[in-house]
């Protein structure tokens, strides 16, 4: 046999290796809920940030940063502003959590979750409420939802899921080392929720200015999540 031969041969082995190895692409379910739920983040990081005092409502992250910031300069009242956020959105995640223990069903947090927004919508008008309601909503859904099909996701926070997107990329192209037991993510699940966040937060500061209750729409689409 040919050297030229036994090349095609290997190289037609990796490729049927790599594409065995690649997870099949996720559904469309699963890529709609990922969608809706990374745009209700955006959303609510962009309109609490803007109009409830630099706060971010599901960026926690970003609060902590403040909170040191704060504290560094003395400013106790800016370091406590920024804690109440960080103390609800906990309490959120661990609502979740007991839901899904006692109703074993996605369905429980996520309908709290959508309540929870809809309460910071219709009810309440003190900014501060309203953002630790908000941070308390967005707890929920952090912790109701990390698994999209086999991809695995945050909806409140970027900063992991680029780092997959990137692991993904590679290992398309590469193959996953047989070495790592890691599962592979869907690149186009994970581009995806980048991309919803992004949209999300541009769609947050462009309605400020024409709605009197911006936080009604993240409401109704935390709603329409509920459907998938």
């Amino acid at each position: 046999m040919s050297s030229t031969s036994t090349s095609g041969t290997r190289s037609a082995a990796r490729k049927r290796r790599r594409a065995q190895e690649r997870p099949p692409p996720e559904r469309w379910p699963d890529l709609s809920r990922a969608a809706l739920l990374t745009l209700v983040a955006g959303m609510a990081d962009a309109i609490g940030y803007l109009t409830m005092g630099g706060i971010f409502a599901a960026n926690m992250t970003g609060n902590t940063v403040l909170t040191g910031l704060a504290a560094a300069k003395g400013d106790i009242a800016g370091a406590l502003h920024h804690c109440g956020p960080l103390l609800m959105f906990f309490l959120g995640a661990i609502t979740a959590r007991v839901l899904l223990r006692v109703a074993k069903t996605l369905k429980a947090p996520l309908a709290c979750h959508a309540v929870a927004l809809a309460i910071a919508t219709f009810f309440l008008e003190d900014p501060t409420l309203a953002i630790s309601v908000v941070a308390y909503a967005m707890g929920l859904q952090a912790s109701a939802i990390t698994r999209f099909g086999r991809t695995a996701a945050s909806t409140v926070v970027v900063t992991s899921t680029i780092a997959r997107l990137a692991d993904a990329a590679v290992d398309r192209w590469a193959g996953r080392p047989r070495s790592d037991p890691t599962p592979g993510g869907d690149p186009r699940l994970l581009l995806l929720t980048w991309a919803c966040y992004l949209l999300g937060a541009v769609a947050g500061a462009a309605i400020l200015p024409v709605m009197a209750t911006p936080l009604l729409v993240p409401t109704i689409l935390a709603v329409i999540v509920l459907f998938f």
